[in-house]
C-alpha cells in the first residue's frame, strides 16, 4: 500500500492556514505555532555541551509509538514543557535509524533519515518564529516512512552481538576486513567496537572511505556518511554507536548483486581501478600550482570522457 506523504510546500501551506487546517494535522492547539517558544539562532547552533540523557530513549519510543495524526500535537506539548531542540533532533534521528531500513537502496523511504540534517539547516536559516517548522515536517515524514517500512516487513535495528564485538586494539582492522568482505554480521560487531575505541573522527575516517566505494544508491551512501557526521556534531557524539552501526549496514547494501567481494561487478570496478591510481599519486600531492590549462582539461574530461578516463586525467594532472 502506498504511503501518503506531504511535500514541504504542502506542509507549510497547511500550517499557515490557521486552526481549521491545523486540526487536520492534529495541531488544533498550535495554530501558526504560536504556542511554541521561539527558537533563537543560538538555540539551534551546534553545541558541544549536549549530553546523552536518560530520557532520550523514552523520547525515541514516543516518536515511534505515537500515531502520526497525534505526534505533532504531542511533541508541541513537550516543547512547551521545556523539551530542547537538540534533544528532539537527536530522538528524531535515532528513531529513523532504528526503524527505517536502508534497503533495497539507501534512498527512497530512507530519506526520513537522510533529510534530518537538511531539516536542521532549514531551521538554522529560518526566522525565530518558524524554526520549528522544518523539524515538525521531518517528524511527520518520519511517521510516513516508518509506516512504509512496517508494510515492507517492519525492519528494526537489532541489539549488537556483544560477544562478537572486538576489543579496542583490533576493532579498526576487523572493521576494515569485514567491510572489504561485505560481511554484515562481522561489520556490525566491529562497527560497535570501532565506535567505542576510535571515537568519532577515527570511525568516520573509515566510513568516508567506504561511503565512496560504490554508487549503487546513486551517491546516497556518501550523503548518509556526510549527513551523519554533520548531525552528530549537533546532537552530540554520545549517540555515535548506533549511527556508525547503521552506516556500516547501509554501506554494505549491494541490492540484488552477489557478494561484491567474490564477484567482478560493474558497480565495483571504478573503486578497484582507482585503488591503483590513488597509490600512484606523487609524494606531497596536496601541494601544487594553480593552472588554468589544467582546469580546462579537467572540465573537458568531465564533460566528454568515461569515468575511468576522467580518473586517469585527474591522476596525471596532479602528478
Amino acid at each position: 500500500m502506498a504511503v501518503h506523504t506531504s511535500s514541504r510546500r504542502e506542509f507549510l501551506r497547511r500550517s499557515s492556514l490557521g486552526s481549521a487546517a491545523l486540526s487536520a494535522w492534529g495541531l488544533a492547539d498550535l495554530a501558526h505555532f504560536g504556542g511554541l517558544p521561539r527558537l533563537r539562532a543560538e538555540d539551534v547552533a551546534p553545541s558541544g555541551a549536549v549530553q546523552f540523557r536518560p530520557e532520550v530513549e523514552p523520547l525515541v519510543r514516543l516518536l515511534e509509538e505515537t500515531p502520526r495524526a497525534e505526534l505533532l500535537e504531542v511533541v508541541g506539548r513537550r516543547i512547551r514543557d521545556g523539551l530542547s531542540y537538540q534533544h528532539l533532533l537527536a530522538a528524531l534521528f535515532l528513531a529513523g535509524i532504528r526503524n527505517i531500513q536502508p534497503r533495497p537502496a539507501v534512498g527512497f523511504k530512507f530519506h526520513g533519515v537522510l533529510a534530518v540534517n537538511a531539516a536542521h539547516l532549514a531551521s538554522m536559516a529560518s526566522p525565530d518564529e518558524l524554526r520549528w517548522l522544518p523539524i515538525f515536517w521531518s517528524l511527520d515524514y518520519f511517521k510516513a516512512t516508518q509506516q512504509q517500512d512496517v508494510e515492507e516487513g517492519n525492519w528494526t535495528m537489532p541489539a549488537v552481538n556483544e560477544s562478537a564485538v572486538p576489543t579496542g586494539d583490533k576493532a579498526a582492522a576487523e572493521f576494515a576486513h569485514a567491510m572489504d568482505s561485505w560481511d554484515e554480521a562481522a561489520a556490525d560487531a566491529a562497527a560497535a567496537g570501532l565506535a567505542r575505541s576510535a571515537g568519532g573522527a577515527g570511525a568516520f575516517e573509515a566510513l568516508f572511505r567506504f561511503g565512496a566505494r560504490d554508487f549503487r544508491s546513486i551517491g546516497h551512501k556518501a550523503i548518509y556518511v556526510s549527513n551523519s557526521w554533520r548531525t552528530l556534531n549537533v546532537i552530540g557524539w554520545e549517540h555515535a554507536e548506533p549511527v556508525i552501526r547503521s552506516l556500516a549496514y547501509a554501506l554494505q547494501n549491494h541490492q540484488n548483486d552477489p557478494n561484491p567481494a567474490t564477484s567482478d561487478l560493474d558497480a565495483d570496478r571504478p573503486w578497484k581501478n582507482n585503488q591503483s591510481l590513488a597509490a600512484s599519486f606523487r609524494s606531497g600531492w596536496t601541494n601544487g600550482v594553480l593552472s588554468p590549462d589544467a582546469t580546462r582539461e579537467l572540465l573537458s574530461a568531465l564533460r566528454t570522457a568515461t569515468s575511468d578516463e576522467c580518473c586517469r586525467v585527474v591522476t596525471e594532472t596532479i602528478n
